[in-house]
């Protein structure tokens, strides 16, 4: 019977916003900015039978901001971006509602917006760190080795674009696809001017969570709450796919510069590292992203001497923010980019140079962090070189890409002609990973689980967040099994809400398998202390706080979120076809350090959903703004990888079970990339220094080398 009950209740939620059923609800549209940047001046409509209405900012009775956030709820003067909210349009008809939001005019004075970073953008945070003199090193350098690094915006495609259901009642119900359910509840109390506790938030399954629905739901799930409040009707308000893809977050772009001067062993001697990051409008979770992006500008290297300056800068764009974790893949990727150039210019294997500069037995993260446990790259970089046959590749691949070159440089006959044969490269890169917010809001990250056993041995675990599947509930179930001695039959679980649910924070940067294990864990062992001297029923409650540090400018961080890290190291092999300059993947290979498995088949699964992701952002998922919108066209151009283009990947971990279970799921966008962008510059012979890298990259490289091969024969001739 308990075991009906639980998949039953396991399987009861919609698995989409859509699913649900709302009779009588009204439907919302929204009405959107027509600049980039201006001021609002008016909002018109055509006649509108009474049941339709139109709810402006100067229409919200509480405060126009989302919680600990600066979005606007809806604009009221300044407009930041094409397509921001400027109000929500209300009635009984879809299709009618639709008529009257296209007759709708929205009339701005349209001020010159700022499209992509430059020297004069407003800046929204900035970080200058030095560490050692690395001016005294650069007067007097010799050569210095400069690259920059462009990593490019990723959609997150979800399979329902975001939505939110509000229903009215005596507590107000809200319904929405979210990683963050207190986040919600909390922005709409202060939209509306009311208490948290009368503001219930039920969360659907929202699939893999890529962050794309940390933030974004609750703006969404404001616009349905005040229709809701203002009407006193239930309200639908789904966007459709054009408007999700034009105008919720993506992944933050970046610019990253790097200049390294060598000693004569080739080890790095000092490093100038500029950091751009795009957020976008509004600035969010801007001091986060920065600061991880200039964690992973640094990468896993012994630096003498560095001085690295990050700047945060607002665009009018829609804002940028988190994909699968806060910009340590952009960092990461300028860095293990960077590297793999040094070791070209110095003719050494990539993967040798690594394991000779890393910093191993470093104890402590330039930020402050201390590193509590080993650090095994060389173990890691032996790992994926063994499973890809790494070495012997490169160093075949290598003496093909010496041939090619001498034939360009000598008057090979068909050196100039387009080549028969297909061209093959072999990159590697390596990267870190923590878990948990570096900062906190104004709840302090004080975050936690609720456990009860009852009187009749029924252990149920209470958390705010909605997994994306069952394997983490068969992890907590494992673990409260063994400790309690329960059947597994006897283990339920309350999850995906805020009702009666305690605030278990935002499901992200692997808090799931990190931090809220842990609390199930402890829960879990106070019980069985208290059982045998406490009458039953028993609830305990059990929460996280963070260990505060001083960061490289003197800002308090959560230490903890950085001193238990994963590591991983990557190789990725390809072929470029010599007619169509496509690079096919031919493999993909990870090595990773995750302390203790819980679940070996979870831990494969998702670090293969993410090395699938992390090769689209890389290698096709091409996507920009044009006058600060997105065409049209690239919704139906947007390249994600299908099924049939998933390489050969294999996945092996280093283990060891005496070290807390550690978060892996954003490895693979932190070396993956770099790896790829590698093999095909060795394979092109040509330093590629972006992502994405499309077969339009490889063409214009191919032909920039022709150009310069033509100038240089006649100088030959003579």
């Amino acid at each position: 019977m308990l075991n009906n009950q639980q998949d039953a209740h396991l399987k009861e939620k919609p698995k989409f916003v859509s699913d649900i059923v709302t009779r009588g609800a009204l439907f919302g549209l929204t009405i959107r900015s027509t600049v980039s940047r201006g001021r609002l001046k008016s909002i018109t409509c055509p006649r509108m039978p009474p049941s339709y209405t139109l709810i402006r900012a100067a229409d919200i009775p509480g405060k126009n901001q989302l919680f600990d956030l600066g979005v606007p709820i809806l604009a009221k003067d300044e407009l930041s971006y094409f397509g921001e909210p400027v109000a929500i349009l209300i009635g009984p008809d879809e299709s009618r509602l639709e008529e009257f939001a296209r007759q709708c005019r929205v009339q701005a004075e349209e001020e010159i917006p700022v499209l992509a970073p430059n020297s004069s953008t407003d800046e929204a945070a900035r970080r200058e760190i030095t560490i050692g003199e690395s001016d005294a090193v650069f007067g007097e350098a010799k050569s210095v080795i400069n690259g920059v690094y462009k990593t490019g915006i990723q959609e997150h495609w979800y399979s329902e674009p975001v939505g939110a259901i509000a229903v009215y009642a005596e507590k107000l119900l809200i319904h929405t696809a979210t990683q963050w359910p207190f986040h919600v509840r909390n922005s709409v109390a202060r939209v509306l001017k009311i208490d948290p506790w009368t503001v219930s938030v039920e969360t659907v399954c929202g699939g893999i969570p890529l962050d794309g629905k940390l933030w974004y739901p609750s703006l969404i799930a404001c616009h349905a709450a005040l229709g809701s409040w203002i009407t006193k009707r239930s309200i639908r308000l789904l966007l459709n796919r054009e408007d999700d893809f034009r105008y919720s977050p993506k992944r933050n772009g970046t610019e990253i510069r790097i200049s390294s001067v060598l000693d004569d062993q080739g080890h790095l001697q000092a490093d100038e590292i500029h950091v751009l990051v795009n957020m976008g409008a509004q600035g969010l979770f801007t001091d986060e992203i920065l600061d991880r992006v200039c964690l992973g500008a640094l990468g896993s290297y012994k630096h003498r001497n560095v001085k690295l300056t990050g700047s945060a800068v607002k665009t009018n764009v829609p804002p940028e923010g988190p994909f699968a974790g806060f910009g340590l893949a952009q960092g990461f990727f300028a860095m293990e980019r960077h590297i793999s150039r040094i070791a070209d210019t110095l003719k050494q294997d990539p993967a040798e140079w690594r394991k000779n500069n890393s910093f191993s037995r470093q104890k402590t993260l330039a930020i402050g962090a201390s590193i509590k446990a080993p650090i095994p790259l060389d173990a890691l970089l032996d790992t994926a070189a063994t499973m890809s046959d790494y070495h012997r590749k490169w160093a075949s691949y290598e003496l093909l890409r010496d041939r090619r070159r001498a034939e360009r440089e000598g008057d090979h006959p068909d050196s100039l002609q387009s080549p028969k044969e297909a061209f093959r490269g072999i990159g590697i890169a390596c990267a870190y990973q923590g878990s948990g917010f570096l900062y906190t809001g104004s709840d302090k990250g004080n975050y936690g689980v609720d456990a009860t056993l009852d009187k009749e041995g029924v252990l149920e675990i209470r958390t705010s967040i909605t997994p994306s599947n069952e394997e983490a509930f068969d992890i907590w179930k494992n673990i409260a099994v063994e400790i309690l001695s329960l059947e597994p039959a006897a283990v339920l679980f309350v999850y995906g809400g805020t009702e009666e649910i305690p605030d278990s924070g935002p499901e992200t940067l692997s808090r799931n398998i990190t931090i809220l294990t842990k609390l199930v864990e402890k829960a879990c062992r106070d019980i069985r202390k208290q059982r045998f001297r406490d009458p039953l029923p028993i609830t305990v409650h059990r929460s996280y706080r963070p260990v505060k540090a001083q960061n490289w400018v003197g800002k308090p961080f959560d230490a903890q979120s950085l001193s238990h890290l994963s590591w991983g190291a990557a190789v990725v092999e390809i072929e470029v076809d010599p007619f169509e300059y496509t690079p096919k993947i031919r493999g993909a290979w990870l090595g990773v350090d995750a302390g203790k498995i819980l679940s070996e088949a979870r831990a494969r699964r998702s670090l293969k959903f993410s090395i699938i992701q992390a090769l689209g952002w890389a290698s096709r998922e091409q996507l920009s703004y044009v006058d600060g919108q997105i065409p049209l066209r690239h919704i139906y151009d947007y390249n994600i990888p299908d099924p049939q283009d998933i390489p050969p990947i294999q996945i092996d971990f280093i283990w060891n079970d005496m070290v807390n279970p550690k978060g892996i799921g954003e490895l693979p966008y932190n070396c993956i990339p770099a790896a790829y962008v590698q093999a095909v510059s060795q394979a092109i012979d040509y330093p590629f220094e972006k992502i994405p890298l499309t077969a339009r990259d490889v063409w214009d490289a191919l032909q920039l080398k022709r150009t310069l091969q033509k100038a240089r024969k006649p100088e030959r001739e003579v």
